[in-house]
């Protein structure tokens, strides 16, 4: 399944700059949602597609900044593109610190935003992409066992079944059967393939 199409957020109280990207962003066929203030923008209910924020720096009651922590602090990946006519030097660390895709001074060229913004809906498909495996990793994970998830742990740690079979004080055909189940259950086609979902789970082996 493929992700629907994209859509380009841009949040700035200056009616006729979110008119010209607007127009800018909908003639290179891009889908684009405008918004005169950051609290109109935490208040519209967003569709669960790839995209980026385009976001004025100064704006009142609740800045490009602010904004942007806000997201963060919500676990909220949307990659965000600053534009700005008075930023400072602080001011750009501090969006580049956050995680911004670019800071652009106005006026810009509009080749330098649409660059920007292909980076952003790229970026946000592959975190996106990675979340959803994220998501059926741990899924997976909870359909273990307490004795899969023990035997997990002492495979990825490169044990061989009778080794495993005289830790667990079980046999090594039991083991066998465990280490199928956990192979299966995990989606794994390899002992690699089961080390690498281990790295991103965080399950890590018994201590030595």
């Amino acid at each position: 399944m493929t992700d629907r199409k994209p859509i380009v957020y841009v949040v700035d109280d200056d009616p006729s700059v979110r008119r010209a990207l607007e127009r800018l962003l909908r003639s290179t066929g891009h889908e684009a949602r405008t918004f005169a203030s950051a609290l109109d923008f935490i208040d519209y209910e967003h569709p669960d597609v790839p995209g980026c924020l385009v976001l004025d720096v100064r704006m009142p009651k609740l800045n490009g900044l602010d904004l942007q922590d806000l997201l963060i602090k919500k676990g909220n990946s949307i990659p965000v593109i600053f534009i700005t006519g008075h930023g400072t030097v602080p001011d750009s660390v501090r969006a580049l610190k956050g995680g911004a895709v670019d800071f652009l001074q106005k006026p810009f060229e509009d080749g330098d935003l649409l660059e920007a913004v292909s980076r952003g809906i790229e970026n946000h498909r592959h975190e996106r992409r990675k979340q959803k495996e994220m998501k059926i990793l741990r899924a997976r994970l909870n359909t273990l066992t307490p004795r899969e998830r023990e035997v997990f742990g002492f495979v990825i740690s490169g044990m061989l079944n009778k080794q495993i079979a005289y830790d667990l004080g079980i046999s090594e055909k039991t083991i066998k059967v465990h280490r199928a189940k956990v192979m299966q259950k995990m989606g794994a086609g390899s002992l690699a393939d089961l080390v690498r979902f281990a790295e991103k789970l965080g399950v890590n082996p018994p201590p030595a």
